[in-house]
């Protein structure tokens, strides 16, 4: 009965006693008042672990938490912020430019220690990031692009019509090519010719014209174009990404006018659509042009802590009263 007892204590209690720190430490200590050869009468333990006991509390003695790391003192984080900024707003320096900078500000800083911390944040080499990012790229060329795509048009009576729009990438300026019930080659040719005529001098600063594949976009409609300098650009078949900025203005005109609004026939669809594009160039804001509109200066900043005065805001109503414009009273 007893044997059995012993065996149930032994499954419920470890047959190995678990010491903590506390418990070695008191062990290490007493051991050097026992002879060493009656440790093995006196303590649990094997004499070797006895003496790495010791050798622990040696080492912890010699051991000091509040020394000074070696090595090179910390780079502060406004000094990294520093080298950063200068990088991202100078994408030809490189990393010994950056440290010429900061010597002539009175930051000394090793030329090693300014590259870690660009390598650290994911920047390349200064060649590298001298190249223009496809976003710049195409926003310093934006002032040279102009694009043109067809709107169609359901009437009141279901008779489709089509309208011909172009758009100047850097100043947003809409243009109504024409509306018709049947485009042909040669229709799309005369607005072509018109546009130029239209535009003047300014289809001097223009460089290249993208449109779709429409075959109604023929040799002798580029021709027009290129006769003026212009390079005509095809997008690719189901990529109106391509042509991005004329496919928004689209979806701004079906938004703003034509789904609220039912149109009777040519002449009414060419009379809304003309009255919208007085409203789209001359007063509608654009975030591209920090809400400006395509045919205007700056607009005026007015302070935010000056009171409004609401009886000297007033409202007009353009495009048969679907869209309101608002202005401060004579």
């Amino acid at each position: 009965m007893l044997r059995h007892e012993n065996q149930e204590l032994r499954r419920q209690v470890p047959s190995r006693p678990q010491r903590d720190h506390l418990d070695r430490l008191w062990s290490a200590a007493l051991s050097r008042l026992v002879h060493r050869r009656r440790w093995a009468e006196v303590f649990p333990v094997t004499p070797a672990t006895i003496l790495r006991w010791h050798r622990h509390l040696v080492a912890q003695k010699w051991t000091y938490t509040d020394r000074r790391r070696p090595g090179r003192p910390p780079t502060g984080i406004s000094i990294k912020m520093l080298i950063l900024r200068m990088a991202r707003a100078n994408p030809t320096w490189g990393h010994r430019r950056i440290q010429g900078e900061l010597a002539r500000l009175g930051y000394t800083i090793a030329a090693s220690t300014v590259w870690e911390i660009l390598h650290a944040a994911g920047m390349g080499p200064a060649p590298r990031r001298a190249d223009p990012t496809w976003r710049q790229f195409l926003t310093a060329q934006a002032h040279a692009i102009i694009a043109c795509d067809f709107l169609v048009v359901e009437t009141v009576l279901l008779k489709r019509l089509y309208v011909l729009v172009f758009i100047e990438h850097g100043t947003r300026r809409l243009h109504l090519g024409g509306v018709t019930v049947h485009p042909t080659g040669t229709w799309v040719v005369q607005q072509a010719r018109n546009l130029a005529m239209e535009l003047g001098d300014r289809i001097d600063s223009l460089r290249c014209l993208i449109h779709d594949r429409d075959p109604l976009f023929t040799t002798a409609f580029g021709e027009v174009f290129r006769a003026d300098g212009l390079r005509v650009i095809t997008t690719l078949p189901r990529t109106p990404r391509i042509n991005a900025i004329c496919e928004r203005v689209i979806g701004t005109l079906r938004r703003e006018i034509l789904d609220r609004t039912l149109i009777l026939g040519v002449r009414h669809l060419a009379l809304v659509i003309g009255e919208y594009l007085i409203h789209y160039n001359r007063h509608r804001p654009h975030q591209s042009r920090q809400q400006r509109p395509p045919d205007t200066e700056p607009q005026p900043i007015r302070a935010t802590a000056e009171p409004i005065d609401l009886r000297r805001i007033r409202r007009k109503r353009v495009v048969t009263g679907l869209i309101s414009e608002y202005h401060h009273a004579a």
